[in-house]
């Protein structure tokens, strides 16, 4: 497995990787990263052409871990050097990752993927083995996805110790906006709106510091994602609003908050009793194959152990 970008998503991939006995190698601009990895066991290059050209002679899995803007680099060498190497991603937005592989003609190698996972530090030495254990990982099973290459995802997740979600981009991406990049968002607001009033940071507890967690984020990180999948979530910002218009309206009028805050509990309730059934009798490879994993991801399915493969002996 090759890995490029070794930042937390990245470095955590690695380390989990080589936890599971995979060989893994990686690649980072930074020469601090790559000195830092090295000096904690890990094989890794600051030359991009020698981890592509390495990545080639052995047919290993790329992993893109780079931030959205850096992606047209990675892919065009990607291009130039392994363009037979399956293909995946870890990156939050799956529709813009779709376009631009598709661009640079690496459709039929790509799988695009996404670890629900992360915490508010960057960088190699915030990465650890276990960020993905028992995360929701999402794995593309968009129409033109090769079941063998799946199947590759698929395992590198599960030796991730993550459960997989399969969902197509375009449904990721929308469910990503709601529960991810809108998030990050409220949060930036409700810490800009906090850090206006004089004795607010004096006072506060455990609610400020919950609902503005991932304000702590890496402002060029944040960005990257939310710009990245605007339509979507502007859609999500509009509801927000509308949602936050109406209680205003109301605790002016009425001075209640009751229907925002009884729709937002049993929402939360909702969630915290969701289930999520196993799946286990689809064939990957089988007709309908994706379509039905596309079903059952959105109905809350997921895969915790290898689903078999058609014309696999494993």
């Amino acid at each position: 497995m090759c890995v490029l970008g070794m930042g937390l998503i990245g470095g955590s991939l690695m380390r989990a990787g080589q936890a599971a006995g995979r060989e893994v190698f990686g690649y980072n601009r930074s020469i601090d990263a790559v000195r830092s990895a090295t000096a904690d066991g890990f094989d890794a290059t600051e030359d991009l052409t020698a981890a592509l050209k390495r990545a080639a002679a052995s047919d290993a899995l790329i992993v893109l871990a780079v931030p959205v803007p850096a992606l047209p680099i990675m892919l065009e060498r990607i291009r130039d050097t392994a363009p037979d190497c399956p293909l995946t991603d870890v990156v939050s937005v799956k529709g813009n990752v779709l376009q631009q592989v598709q661009e640079y003609g690496l459709l039929d190698r790509f799988v695009g993927g996404h670890p629900m996972a992360g915490t508010a530090h960057s960088g190699w030495a915030a990465g650890t083995p276990d960020l993905f254990a028992g995360a929701p990982w999402v794995v593309s099973v968009d129409d033109h996805v090769d079941p063998q290459v799946w199947a590759q995802v698929m395992h590198l997740a599960l030796d991730c110790r993550a459960v997989i979600v399969p969902a197509r981009s375009d449904e990721h991406d929308a469910a990503a906006a709601a529960i991810s990049h809108l998030p990050h968002l409220l949060a930036e607001a409700l810490a800009a709106t906090a850090g206006e009033v004089p004795l607010a940071f004096a006072l506060a507890a455990g609610s400020f510091r919950d609902g503005t967690r991932v304000a702590a984020t890496a402002p060029d990180l944040v960005r990257a994602m939310c710009e990245a999948n605007a339509t979507e979530l502007t859609t999500m910002l509009d509801r927000a609003m509308e949602l936050l218009s109406q209680a205003r309206s109301s605790l002016v009028e009425a001075q209640s908050v009751a229907e925002l805050v009884e729709s937002g509990h049993a929402a939360r309730v909702r969630y915290d009793s969701f289930r999520r059934p196993q799946i286990i009798a689809t064939t990957i490879g089988a007709d309908g194959w994706r379509e039905e994993l596309a079903a059952q991801g959105r109905a809350g399915g997921v895969i915790r152990s290898a689903l078999p493969v058609r014309g696999s002996r494993g």
